[in-house]
């Protein structure tokens, strides 16, 4: 065999170093981490989720819907990775059942509930023991989330029992899947007047808020927050200090939400 001579394995060299630096760089598959969250979020979810993915390159996939359902599917072995709750209830259930992992549960957000009216400019309303607020709706509908269900709608039910209006209100009250939809139904007109968080009214600019509910008339609004016990996603316990951290705090204050200090 004839010998190679320096300068060919130089060349050689040369050449592999070349075909190496050209090759394109084969980057490892961006994760993800699949979050349950309120519809209530919607908007700020949206931003956290881009965030996240702008920090770390790994993707979000948020599930909105009203908080009973993702709890039931939940129950049903769903993929979710981390649950977000619009009311303590939903989450303790979850917990009772093992299904959380208890340890990080928090306390994230807290909102309130108001009332709106369809369109810009409405009239303001006094909230207050007595409101006539069947009177003001007429032949109209009060939108409401499911209000044996939807966090949304429990809070603004347990609020019109407790100033004395349900009553009355209850035969006019249409009930939507979720908070989203029964901001919907105000923001197109087909009911006059709704009941949803102040941070569902804030993404609307075809609602007013007419007046809140006393945060007395009803249980503290608090969202909850915990990881999954099923998922091995090691993502999960990140994502998690990610809704904590100043990012997703700067997105929740934007829509309205009070971040608990």
């Amino acid at each position: 065999m004839t010998p190679v001579s320096s300068a060919v394995r130089a060349c050689i060299a040369a050449a592999v170093l070349f075909a190496a630096a050209a090759a394109p760089v084969q980057r490892a598959a961006a994760a993800e981490v699949t979050v349950f969250a309120a519809a209530s979020m919607k908007n700020a979810m949206d931003e956290i989720a881009a965030a996240w993915t702008a920090e770390t390159g790994d993707k979000a996939v948020v599930a909105l819907a009203g908080s009973s359902t993702l709890a039931r599917q939940i129950e049903q072995g769903a993929p979710a990775d981390v649950f977000v709750s619009a009311n303590q209830g939903w989450m303790d259930r979850l917990q009772a059942a093992g299904l959380i992992d208890g340890e990080s549960r928090v306390d994230l957000l807290r909102n309130a509930i108001v009332l709106i009216a369809h369109g810009k400019g409405a009239e303001g309303v006094e909230i207050g023991p007595g409101f006539d607020l069947a009177g003001r709706l007429g032949d109209g509908r009060l939108a409401m989330a499911l209000v044996d269900a939807v966090p949304a709608g429990i809070y603004g039910k347990a609020a019109l029992k407790s100033l004395g209006a349900w009553t009355a209100v209850q035969p006019k009250v249409a009930q939507a899947d979720n908070v989203r939809a029964a901001l919907a139904l105000v923001a197109t007109g087909e009911a006059p007047y709704g009941v949803v968080y102040r941070t569902d009214a804030a993404a609307s600019d075809d609602v007013t808020v007419v007046g809140v509910f006393p945060p007395e008339s009803h249980p503290p609004i608090v969202y909850p927050a915990a990881t999954i016990k099923a998922s091995d996603n090691p993502l999960k316990a990140r994502f998690l200090a990610f809704l904590q951290g100043p990012a997703a705090r700067e997105a929740f204050e934007r829509q309205g939400f009070v971040v608990p200090e």
